[in-house]
């Protein structure tokens, strides 16, 4: 099941957001150092200004994250996928997938035309889940801003067509 998180549910967007960096650190541009000292405040004004999805697995339990933001600057028919994330155990399942199309359908509702994504060169699980969910490599790639050794792909998911 996948839900959009609101406001109220702040202390659950810290708890999974918080075990994504500490479960695999390397796949975000933020740190566990920085978001574990977010208050209140800070996990509320995320959840206003941005749409953040979680998918729950059959007992209930939190298994994946993911966020959906216009980016400053960019052209109002796109909108932008971040901090995707699934827990270990749940992978492999169509979970990343689902949240990609939860994504996808509320950035439709907005009047987008395509989702666009970062994702890590060298993280084929993760290439193999934006394939999956109809994205593909735009070409552009980017230093990654954390660790400028590494690098980065944009990737773009046409909307409204079929997969």
């Amino acid at each position: 099941m996948i839900e959009r998180l609101d406001e109220e549910q702040w202390e659950r967007l810290a708890r999974i957001r918080l075990d994504a960096l500490r479960t695999d650190p390397d796949a975000f541009g933020s740190s566990i150092a920085r978001e574990e000292g977010f208050g209140e405040r800070q996990w509320r004004m995320r959840l206003r200004s941005s749409a953040w999805f979680v998918a729950r697995d059959d007992a209930g339990d939190d298994v994946g994250l993911v966020c959906a933001i216009q980016e400053p600057g960019a052209d109002d028919a796109e909108r932008h996928v971040v901090s995707l994330w699934v827990r270990p155990q749940a992978r492999r399942g169509g979970v990343a997938q689902r949240l990609l199309d939860a994504v996808a359908g509320l950035a439709l509702q907005e009047g987008a035309e395509r989702l666009t994504l970062w994702q890590i060169a060298g993280n084929d699980a993760a290439a193999r889940a934006c394939l999956g969910a109809g994205f593909a490599p735009t070409g552009a790639t980017m230093p990654l801003p954390r660790d400028p050794a590494r690098t980065e792909q944009r990737w773009s998911r046409p909307l409204g067509a079929a997969r």
